[in-house]
């Protein structure tokens, strides 16, 4: 068995052979958690990413596939553990050991239970879905052998997703506090996600909290009510909660909002350069007028918007 407490590995099936999947778990995993097994269908054309990360006894797996899965064979022998399913694209339909379903996920939901009797899985083509997988020891008082479902939009959900992000990004880095505290952390929110919110104001939740509020200022870059408002609201925070959260790692919301939109435009320009108008440009991401934005846009990279071009340095 594999002793290791961390390791992460990515897999693209577009590049490698499926036969590599498994060496690369059991070597960065470890036999502690089972592989699913893949139906032979599957593995023939198996043009799946996947990125993997494991924290003690956690694994976060994220899946993006273009073909069709499913698994097939004996179903793997982890009562120990908890799963809590994430959805964007796609769907994942669960079945027991008969290959009956008893759930299907749909791309925006979630479902967290006790991993029997969900024995299989199986993915129509364009899936990407975050797979947790967690002690059940901490979890199983608040499940009550029930499943948990719901919209992956709530600020639980988020929050767990930007926690297992963080991780995933962080974890070949991570000494044995940071190993403690971010295994700490993923048990946390997926009891929250259980309950429903989190239990008071924990400081473990400040980079979770910012890194969460990022991603969804993310997709808002062009929405002229993108405000720290909106985004408390949608976390379930007060607004000064994620003020604090930013300021602890010397940022502010909007700063790190105007500096995304200020990139934005920048990949802009280089992929069209000479072609967008510095007007339409501001107007787009969201800067007042275009004096404002040559403005920022200068004191960030050292050169104003309409001297951008492909291959002329400025500063990240």
């Amino acid at each position: 068995m594999n002793d290791k407490t961390v390791g992460s590995f990515a897999f693209d099936g577009t590049r490698a052979p499926a036969a590599e999947l498994a060496r690369d778990w059991h070597r960065h995993v470890g036999t502690r958690f089972a592989m699913p097994h893949f139906s032979a269908g599957t593995l023939a054309d198996f043009r799946y990413r996947l990125r993997v990360a494991r924290v003690e006894d956690t694994v976060a797996v994220r899946i993006s596939g273009a073909t069709p899965a499913r698994t097939a064979g004996p179903p793997c022998d982890d009562e120990e553990f908890v799963r809590v399913w994430i959805v964007r694209g796609g769907a994942c339909e669960l079945g027991g050991a008969r290959g009956d379903s008893l759930h299907t996920v749909p791309a925006g939901g979630f479902l967290i239970r006790h991993a029997q009797p969900l024995a299989h899985f199986r993915m129509p083509p364009r899936t990407t879905a975050e797979v947790v997988i967690l002690p059940a020891g901490s979890l199983l008082p608040l499940l009550g052998g029930r499943a948990v479902t719901g919209s992956a939009r709530t600020a639980e959900v988020r929050l767990l997703a930007a926690h297992v992000e963080m991780v995933r990004r962080t974890v070949a880095d991570l000494g044995p506090a940071g190993v403690e505290a971010s295994r700490g952390m993923l048990v946390e929110l997926a009891r929250a996600v259980v309950r429903g919110g989190l239990d008071g104001a924990d400081q473990r939740l400040g980079a979770t909290l910012a890194q969460a509020a990022k991603d969804l200022a993310g997709r808002h870059l062009t929405d002229p009510g993108l405000t720290p408002a909106l985004l408390a609201r949608e976390l379930n925070v007060s607004v000064r909660t994620l003020q604090r959260a930013f300021a602890a790692a010397g940022e502010s919301i909007m700063g790190y909002v105007r500096d995304q939109r200020l990139e934005a435009a920048r990949t802009a320009l280089l992929a069209a350069p000479g072609r967008l108008g510095v007007a339409e440009v501001a107007a787009r991401w969201q800067f007042a007028d275009g004096s404002h934005f040559t403005r920022a846009f200068k004191r960030r990279y050292g050169h104003p918007p309409a001297a951008t071009r492909p291959g002329r340095a400025g500063s990240s």
